[in-house]
């Protein structure tokens, strides 16, 4: 019986990769444009950093962590999210010591155990940024600006921010009391994972996808409505630095996100057409989160974005991406002379970097002329006993079929010059 892959796992075949290398492309495109650098953490942390840093009351932590012991019998977990990995980095690593703000990006696998669904699996990729060192609500607007422009670029429209602020330390605790007020009378009316959290983290209750939870906690008293002045101020001015570069936002006050390091802004983008998990990216400010991981005080912001919910989002709205060309010469040799000649064209013309695929099945010219359409190629050189006698080989431009004899001497120079 043939062995298949896990539950929630894709492969990613030819025809598929190319297609993730232009939006990897895109990525370090624009993160270069915005001043980010790459960072790349371990696939595995120790399972002690996501407890504190994303938050033991968090469904990721309680439910959904591929955690196991390694042969020293220590705790360790594949990671769920990319944002503790990096904060660890920039801790362990004293990246804080440096010019202020640090600016970084990754790119990489995740694993979180759920129920596999559209959109949903239990290995998935992200690609995030962080930025660390920095309180300015400029930076907050820039990372959502980012995200933003990231997704224009790739021909995504209809897009909209959905935007909240989720108060600090001074004006959580107001809030959290306030919650707490309003939710206690039904709190027996509760789902088991909200009645678990009205004590540890009642914020958490808000963001609970049950519809009887959500019409219990309607009209709660929201985040914005507690916020301290320092609070309110920067969520001001969040607002009016996304109006001044015209990007769309909401506010939602009931945008709570899922992890518990979010203070001040927290966001998500969302884009309707592709169903209940319309949101295709998440993020906000986790000013605490460094000094929770036993760094030294430091602001932090950054977001988080499926690579699979793009494609998603891609195919919902009819946009293809662009492929690169197979090949720019195909060599169809015919006859063992040929093929030798046309062997040694190959290694010539790799060199000059042009794309070169020849023909190993010892097919037949009409053969080896579909082959070179299938691969998309701008030119198709023939070679045969007739042109070899000549010295020279047929040079066909696939896409008009034109086509002229070019002498041996002479073919190299002519391919470079017109690929």
């Amino acid at each position: 019986m043939l062995t298949q892959r896990p539950k929630g796992t894709n492969d990613l075949l030819p025809g598929q990769t190319e297609k993730w290398r232009y939006i990897e492309n895109t990525i370090r495109q624009v993160c270069s444009e915005y001043g980010y650098q790459e960072i790349r953490t371990p696939i595995f942390e120790h399972t002690e950093l996501f407890q504190r840093g994303v938050g033991e009351t968090t469904d990721i932590v309680e439910k959904e962590m591929y955690t196991f012991l390694d042969k020293g019998y220590r705790s360790v977990t594949l990671r769920p999210e990319g944002t503790a990995s990096v904060c660890r980095a920039y801790v362990e690593n004293k990246l804080y010591a440096g010019p202020q703000p640090v600016k970084l990006y990754y790119v990489g696998p995740m694993f979180r155990y759920e129920r596999p669904q559209a959109g949903r699996f239990r290995q998935f990729n992200q690609f995030g940024i962080e930025v660390f060192g920095s309180t300015n609500p400029a930076v907050d607007a820039e990372v959502i600006t980012l995200a933003m422009d990231f997704y224009e670029r790739l021909g995504l429209k209809n897009l909209e921010v959905h935007l909240n602020s989720v108060g600090c330390r001074r004006c959580r605790p107001v809030h959290k009391a306030k919650l707490q007020e309003f939710l206690r009378p039904n709190l027996d009316k509760f789902c088991p994972n909200c009645q678990g959290r009205f004590e540890r983290n009642p914020l958490r209750m808000l963001d609970c996808k049950n519809p009887g939870c959500r019409e219990l906690s309607a009209g709660a008293p929201t985040t914005t409505q507690c916020l301290c002045e320092e609070c309110a101020e920067h969520f001001e001015q969040v607002k009016g630095y996304l109006e001044k570069v015209g990007v769309r936002y909401r506010v939602d006050e009931r945008l709570v996100r899922g992890l518990d390091y979010y203070t001040k802004t927290a966001f998500e983008i969302m884009v309707e057409e592709i169903g209940a998990q319309s949101a295709i990216c998440g993020g906000g400010r986790y000013d605490g989160l460094i000094e929770e991981i036993g760094g030294p005080a430091t602001p932090g912001i950054g977001f988080a974005l499926g690579m699979e919910r793009i494609f998603s989002a891609l195919a919902v709205q009819g946009i293809e991406i662009p492929l690169e060309t197979k090949a720019d010469v195909y060599l169809a040799a015919l006859g063992e002379p040929a093929v030798q000649e046309a062997f040694k064209l190959q290694a010539q013309l790799r060199k000059l970097h042009l794309k070169v695929e020849m023909d190993y099945l010892a097919r037949g010219l009409k053969a080896q002329l579909k082959a070179a359409d299938r691969l998309k190629a701008k030119y198709a050189v023939i070679l045969g006993e007739d042109e070899l006698a000549r010295g020279a080989a047929t040079v066909r431009r696939m896409d008009s079929g034109d086509q002229q004899e070019v002498k041996l001497i002479d073919l190299i120079d002519f391919l470079a010059v017109n690929k």
